[in-house]
């Protein structure tokens, strides 16, 4: 044997012995890597949730629903339940179209933030210094005999108080109040307006009270629609479809669905559903107008929304393509609401919920619940939420308006058991 060489069975064990060093290493840098990732999903108790969503089709309470789960990029769970159309027994698709109703808020909302982030507009911006009408808007006072006085805004309307709903500006379709049945009645939507009719007819109307002091559900979407008209020059599809809806391949989603062969995969509720009941004068998602509603106007598909999605998720920016500063998506899903903003909650309709606060476009959870997890969802039933900390995101499309609630906050608490 020559000097300095070991007996073959040192080497033996040298070499197992780094092999086991190897092993336990990479061991540790899986455990590690893993909770840098944070939870993962149980696959077992993951089933609860296609298993309820089967059982609600079964019971014959909504016709059908996709769901997508989705952590790190990729599904985790896609299903598909029931029928999209179970008067003509159509089944469920990938390629389905669904009225998204106030999802379409999240788009508009980002492609105004698009703008922040392009300096050409600024969330402290009075909205009249694009829209001349609201420099002469009033705030409904209700006086002790129970008429309506008319006072001055201690402060103008912002783009913020637009973003975040504490502009004043409130809906027409819920609610008794005496401010509210004036917009019911007040022909927002006759013939076929465009938007820049539809908000200067919204800015005759007063407001339900000061910018700033309460959170009131209502069209401050849509006439931050008309602000991305306006600072855009072109219209709020044309500027959606150039800069966010093309770009992340989100083909199928617009204003309306102008292709009469994808007009059978527009899905339908249950015939005794109150699905035909007017939302924000959107009543049909074939009817061709020059109205587009930010707030409430957009019909697309669960692919499309899955990649408006994820980019949020990704803090902004999908597959090298950055829509947003990643700052400006921490900015959107922050509470602009809480306490010490001093704006009120609407007691009674109050949408987001106690636990929940308000940020830039979605409503913000609080804690002792998952910290920083946003979400809306569309009065047709559709609903989607993301949970930054798990990188994870769910979206459920259905058109089951009577159901929508009950069924949202059964699959979140589904989804968060599956948390391991």
């Amino acid at each position: 044997m020559m000097r300095g060489q070991r007996p073959a069975g040192a080497r033996c064990r040298r070499a197992l012995c780094l092999l086991v060093t190897a092993i336990v290493a990479f061991s540790w840098a899986a455990q590690a890597e893993e909770t840098l990732q944070g939870p993962q999903l149980d696959p077992q108790k993951l089933e609860r949730v296609s298993d309820y969503l089967r059982g609600e089709v079964s019971a014959g309470r909504i016709p059908g629903a996709i769901l997508l789960i989705q952590q790190r990029g990729k599904p985790v769970v896609y299903a598909k339940f029931g029928m999209r159309n179970a008067r003509m027994r159509q089944p469920m698709t990938d390629d389905t179209i669904f009225r998204l109703y106030s999802m379409s808020k999240p788009i508009t909302s980002v492609a105004a933030m698009m703008l922040v982030d392009d300096g050409k507009l600024a969330l402290d911006d009075p909205v009249a210094k694009y829209i001349p009408a609201f420099a002469d808007v009033k705030v409904a006072v209700e006086t002790s005999n129970g008429r309506l006085a008319l006072v001055p805004p201690v402060r103008p309307i912002t783009i913020l108080d637009l973003l975040r709903h504490t502009s004043g500006i409130t809906y027409g379709f819920y609610g008794d109040t005496a401010v509210r049945k004036l917009y019911a009645v007040a022909g927002l939507f006759d013939g076929d307006p465009d938007n820049a009719q539809v908000i200067e007819r919204l800015a005759r109307l007063p407001l339900a009270e000061q910018p700033a002091t309460l959170w009131d559900y209502g069209h401050s979407t849509d006439v931050l629609g008309r602000v991305v008209e306006i600072v855009s020059g072109k219209s709020l599809y044309g500027f959606e479809k150039e800069r966010l809806l093309d770009p992340l391949g989100m083909h199928d989603t617009a204003f309306f669905v102008a292709d009469d062969a994808k007009r059978p995969l527009i899905a339908e509720p249950l015939s005794d559903d109150w699905f035909d009941r007017p939302v924000a004068g959107i009543t049909e998602a074939t009817a061709p107008r020059r109205w587009e509603s930010g707030g409430a106007g957009m019909v697309g598909t669960i692919g499309d929304y899955a990649r408006f999605v994820q980019m949020l998720l990704s803090g902004g920016e999908l597959d090298g393509r950055r829509y947003l500063r990643r700052e400006t998506v921490a900015l959107m899903t922050t509470d602009h609401i809480g306490p010490a903003s001093g704006i009120a909650r609407d007691p009674e309709f109050d949408f987001p919920g106690p636990e929940s606060g308000f940020g830039l476009g979605f409503a913000v959870q609080k804690p002792p619940l998952p910290a920083g997890e946003y979400r809306w969802d569309g009065v047709g039933g559709t609903f989607f939420f993301v949970d930054p900390a798990d990188d994870l995101f769910v979206i459920c499309l259905m058109q089951a308006p009577a159901q929508r609630g009950r069924i949202q906050t059964d699959v979140k608490r589904l989804v968060h058991q599956a948390l391991r």
